[in-house]
């Protein structure tokens, strides 16, 4: 096989033991890890993930074995285990991640969407959001809630695109900002991302079933992200749907430096480590009673912050 030098390859998918490397353009090579393979100060369940640039060598005719994961310059990562540290890496070497939400059944919570634009935040990764199934909209309060999140979201700093899978009403738009760089898919399941990306990528097979309830939320997770390269050039990478998504790796104090609206306001707080919870001449609070923190947003904020401990990291 040309490439049977070794060298540094793209990992585009993984099965947990074997990972398929790009070590060339449309050539792949199976290989398995040498030992126990780790970035410095990582514990995650799955430390070679899809996204990574690898070293890797040849072992036979058809295979490869990676001897080294070359530094990340972020990642998308979130809990592994409830009540653990461990993590999980959803996918490294990010340009863009697109989280894909719906408005109708199922409404996607937007509990969820703040933990993972938290997450993504804290790893240095731009999110755009994706509000599918547009040609579902037709109960009024369907396209109110719509355009309620847009604004809030659009408030808090967040671009947003209205498309729908099945018809697909502004696909084309979206495929025209895929072209070059890496860019991760995610939602919840159920809200047609699979179905979205096989209009980017028609004839590709993807993984559409359906999740255990432990599963989807992250216990010993057996189901992986996979990346695919795109017609225009770049990648994409499909992720599992999931229904949970714990942080890791944040401190409860810094939350709100994690919701840009919210920490734009701190330097007018009366004192500059003011959580915004109880603290006197607090801006974020008085945001909220204005208009320019949405109230959806602030709740959830709380709501974190409150149970922080239940996400297994310190406080």
């Amino acid at each position: 096989m040309s490439g049977s030098g070794g060298g540094d390859g793209l990992v585009l998918r993984s099965t947990g033991s074997w990972y398929d490397v790009e070590v060339e353009p449309g050539q792949v090579v199976a290989c398995r890890t040498a030992g126990k393979l780790r970035l410095a100060g990582d514990r995650s369940t799955n430390p070679v993930a899809v996204g990574d640039r690898v070293r890797w060598s040849p072992e036979g005719e058809e295979q490869g074995v990676i001897t080294a994961i070359l530094p990340r310059r972020n990642a998308i990562v979130r809990r592994s285990v409830n009540l653990s540290r461990a993590t999980h890496v959803v996918a490294a070497n990010l340009d863009h991640a697109w989280l894909v939400l719906s408005c109708t059944l199922p409404e996607t919570a937007t509990g969820f969407v703040d933990r993972f634009l938290v997450a993504a935040h804290a790893f240095g990764v731009p999110v755009t959001l994706l509000f599918n199934k547009a040609d579902e909209l037709v109960e009024e309060e369907d396209r109110e809630r719509l355009a309620y999140l847009q604004d809030v979201y659009n408030t808090a700093g967040y671009a947003t695109r209205l498309l729908s899978a099945r018809t697909g009403e502004g696909v084309e738009d979206w495929a025209r900002e895929l072209v070059g760089g890496v860019h991760l898919v995610s939602g919840a399941s159920g809200v047609g991302k699979s179905t979205l990306i096989s209009r980017l990528l028609p004839g590709v097979e993807l993984k559409t079933g359906a999740l255990s309830d432990a599963h989807s939320k992250g216990r010993h997770t057996t189901t992986f992200a996979e990346m695919f390269p795109l017609p225009g050039g770049g990648y994409i990478i499909d992720t599992p749907g999931i229904k949970g998504f714990g942080l890791v790796q944040i401190q409860r104090e810094s939350l709100h430096h994690h919701f840009p609206e919210m920490f734009a306001l701190l330097p007018q707080c009366k004192f500059h480590n003011c959580t915004h919870r109880h603290e006197p001449q607090c801006a974020v609070r008085e945001g909220v009673e204005t208009g320019d923190v949405a109230q959806e947003r602030y709740a959830n904020y709380i709501d974190l912050f409150d149970h922080f401990e239940d996400d297994g990291w310190r406080k």
